[in-house]
């Protein structure tokens, strides 16, 4: 008579949610910290730019104000601007080229979890960023940092400006036609964002026209809600609506969160077009 054989075991349960998303994070930050030139280059432009806009235009705004201290929260919208939007769209854009996008759809991972293993990968090179130029800030040029409920308007206006800038990201991914050309249609967009927003020069001394055109996008809004921060009161005159309006700064970021959202939904792919 045989020996009956062992019942295989049931079925191991499942991960649950919480934990597919952390090791998805993980694999996202481990994936990003080991491509060093995306490393250095992510986290050290916005220093580069800095250092050079800092020597070349060192003028003083008045209130004891240098122009290096009003360019601190343009390039920390603009560090946050390449860690979220421009990373990302490059990033998924590759992805979907290569065919990891298609692969990972094909396993039991939940979609959402691909998600937001990118968000946590933006939010932890956004921390980078502002911490690399806070320190250099600080340090080389006699920047404040924030105090007291500043930290509290910094931190919004950061968490909510990646979000909504992450969010375009994936969307924006959509518009390059292959891995190879994502870096070619993202850059150019935030280039231009950037220069007509603020971040390198004075927003006060952009042509009108130009002010009228970023006022619809989120950069301009982060950059005069970080400058609520690092610049005194009596700078908010300068501003075109004469005040910081960190209530319609937190609107329009908010709305662009949504938005993004709304765009994601209609437009991401796991797979290029025209890919069967």
């Amino acid at each position: 008579m045989s020996t009956p054989s062992a019942s295989p075991r049931a079925g191991a349960a499942l991960p649950s949610l919480p934990s597919v998303y952390r090791s998805r994070a993980s694999v996202e930050l481990k994936e990003f910290f080991r491509q060093r030139e995306s490393v250095v280059f992510t986290l050290m432009l916005p220093v580069l730019l800095l250092v050079v806009f800092g020597a070349v235009l060192n003028f003083d705004l008045g209130d004891g104000v240098s122009f290096t201290q009003y360019f601190m929260a343009g390039i920390i919208a603009a560090g946050i601007l390449g860690a979220s939007l421009q990373n990302m769209a490059i990033g998924i854009a590759t992805e979907r080229s290569d065919g990891t996008l298609k692969s990972l759809a094909g396993t039991p991972m939940p979609r959402s979890a691909f998600f937001v293993g990118k968000v946590v990968q933006v939010l932890a090179v956004t921390v980078a960023i502002i911490v690399v130029l806070l320190l250099v800030g600080v340090l080389f040029y006699d920047v404040d940092p924030p105090s007291g409920r500043e930290w509290l308007t910094f931190a919004w206006v950061a968490a909510l400006g990646a979000a909504a800038c992450a969010l375009l990201g994936i969307a924006v991914s959509s518009l390059a036609k292959n891995g190879r050309s994502a870096s070619a249609t993202v850059t150019p967009i935030a280039l231009l964002l950037q220069f007509i927003s603020g971040v390198f020069f004075q927003f006060s001394e952009i042509p009108t026209w130009m002010q009228t055109v970023a006022a619809f996008f989120p950069l301009k809004w982060m950059a005069q809600g970080l400058r609520s921060v690092f610049l005194p009161d009596a700078l908010a005159a300068s501003e075109p609506a004469g005040s910081w309006e960190l209530g319609r700064v937190a609107l329009v970021l908010a709305v662009w969160c949504v938005a993004g959202l709304a765009l994601c939904v209609a437009t991401f792919s796991w797979q290029e077009r025209g890919a069967r």
